[in-house]
């Protein structure tokens, strides 16, 4: 990855590159600042291979992050920045991290549990806590280094949410990073001079890989929003002058909801990346903003892209692709068999090339074992191929959660739930969102002779975990639907759909809001 950048720095230093909520940065002054805060990280005693957490929304020190960190051979953990309590403390001890930087609410989750954990130096961006140090303080000598990182050397370790279990860090290596950006660029979803402007998350697959290494590899620019609103994204985008637009298909849905305006066809962009979108909702953007939609990929933080069609190429716009060039897939069926060709079964790949995937899951071997039986990652993802080798996704396991673009991790949620003391048992599963995503069902059992509110609920929940992963219906039940081993049968509580007397919390006013972070004053 620090090649990479190298080889654009050398070729264009005063070109800007890159801006989040401020002015461009050219690649000279990106060199610079970012040699500066290697040399900062450095002082605190950072090495090769050291892992650094960070705790940030979209900025531009994320960015300077990214790359000083690659430039010192160390280890990147970017953690969701609306982490806090269970969640954020089992990421914090299970990652490892030596250094957490982070901004004031992302230092207020984390104070109260850094003693757990194996931090030792605390960066901060913004107000500097007692025994914290400030990021401007590391930025006042600079240093040069020298390319050291081999394409299979760890880079990241990004943690993904996955079905029941905790979540897992998936081992990211940098010539991973640069895998990616060279698999959009082949099939023309980047081309070079292109400007992105997008509002995926820093601390993503998405943000870090699929939009800034794509533009990186690809001799692109890249706008990156500080936080996506729906009602200024498109505006803001053309100020930007972009020529691509990169999102996920939530975003898009959410932008068509916004009033028409007079000059929304005023803005032809060269492409709009929104995965997914149904096709018919793919139309409505084209003809309303006059920009071109492309929706037909798919992936995961282990591989991304599994598939990506050229939009200049053969299209089937309701399928979810072609597989991408550097990968081979297959979908086979319980017992690992490959199924004729038109019929479901899970979506399997493995690379052709080196590192064009995912290393393994941290500190979990037995995972990895797991996920990667019969020489062929298992994605745990359904769909099926066509005689022309597109692919077409059909449906997730059945336990994953996917609220807001972001994974919940089920079995994580409702441990929380079941600490309130008037909860006897709880199973959570996910129902279909007019947004595309899940709204997510807690099916609660109280104690005996327990009551509770919905408001209470709610004020408990919230307190604890992600705005992303606040339950929006919550149903107070006798009991839950089990198997003869015991096992809760959550497709049951997913078929009954929202039963008479189930809470729905936003209809009450209860909304977990997105800048719900925890207030510096928390953290004392």
């Amino acid at each position: 990855m620090d090649g990479v950048f190298r080889e654009r720095l050398a070729a264009d230093p005063d070109r800007p590159f890159v801006a989040c909520g401020a002015g461009w940065l050219t690649f000279a002054e990106l060199d610079e600042r970012t040699d500066r805060l290697a040399t900062g990280l450095a002082r605190l005693g950072v090495r090769r291979g050291d892992h650094i957490a960070t705790l940030l929304p979209n900025r531009i020190e994320t960015v300077e992050l990214l790359l000083a960190v690659a430039k010192l051979g160390a280890v990147q953990v970017p953690l969701n920045y609306f982490l806090k309590g269970d969640f954020l403390e089992y990421q914090l001890i299970d990652c490892g991290a030596k250094v957490l930087v982070a901004d004031g609410p992302g230092y207020a989750a984390a104070a109260p549990l850094l003693d757990r954990t194996g931090v030792v130096e605390r960066v901060h961006v913004d107000a500097v806590e007692p025994g914290g140090v400030a990021y401007a303080d590391l930025l006042t000598e600079r240093s040069k280094f020298e390319p050291s990182a081999r394409p299979a050397d760890l880079f990241t370790i990004m943690y993904t949410s996955g079905t029941t279990a905790a979540a897992k860090g998936c081992m990211l290596s940098t010539g991973y990073f640069v895998a990616v950006g060279r698999a959009y660029g082949m099939r023309n979803w980047v081309v070079p001079g292109d400007r992105m402007y997008t509002g995926f998350p820093m601390f993503h697959t998405s943000g870090q890989m699929v939009a800034f290494m794509s533009a990186l590899v690809n001799g692109a620019s890249i706008g990156i929003a500080p936080e996506f609103h729906a009602s200024s994204f498109m505006r803001e985008a053309a100020e930007m002058d972009a020529t691509m637009l990169v999102g996920v298909g939530v975003m898009a849905n959410m932008i068509l909801e916004q009033p028409p305006a007079q000059d929304d066809g005023a803005h032809p962009f060269r492409l709009a990346s929104w995965v997914p979108l149904p096709e018919e909702r793919q139309r409505e953007f084209e003809t309303r903003f006059a920009t071109p939609v492309m929706s037909e990929g798919y992936g995961q933080t282990e591989c991304v892209p599994v598939t990506n069609s050229d939009p200049y190429g053969v299209r089937k716009r309701s399928s979810s692709g072609q597989v991408s060039p550097l990968l081979e897939a297959r979908i086979v069926d319980d017992d690992g068999n490959e199924v004729p060709t038109g019929e479901s079964g899970e979506i399997c790949v493995r690379p052709t090339v080196p590192n064009a995937m995912y290393s393994g899951y941290w500190n979990k071997p037995e995972s990895t074992v797991e996920a990667w039986r019969d020489l062929w990652h298992h994605t745990g993802d359904f769909g099926r191929m066509d005689a022309d080798g597109i692919i077409t996704f059909v449906d997730r396991k059945k336990d994953v959660l996917r609220r807001r673009g972001e994974n919940v991790s089920s079995l994580a949620l409702e441990n929380v739930i079941r600490q309130h003391p008037a909860v006897a048992d709880v199973a959570v599963c996910g129902l279909p969102s007019k947004l595309g995503d899940d709204d997510i069902k807690a099916c609660v059992v109280l104690a005996a002779g327990a009551s509770l509110t919905a408001a209470e609920f709610f004020a408990f929940v919230e307190e604890r975990v992600p705005y992303f992963a606040v339950p929006r219906y919550v149903d107070i039940r006798a009991g839950l639907p089990t198997n003869a081993l015991g096992r809760v049968m959550k497709h049951v509580l997913r078929d009954e759909g929202v039963p008479p007397g189930t809470w729905d919390l936003p209809s009450q006013g209860l909304v977990a809001r997105r800048t719900a972070r925890p207030t510096a004053a928390a953290a004392q």
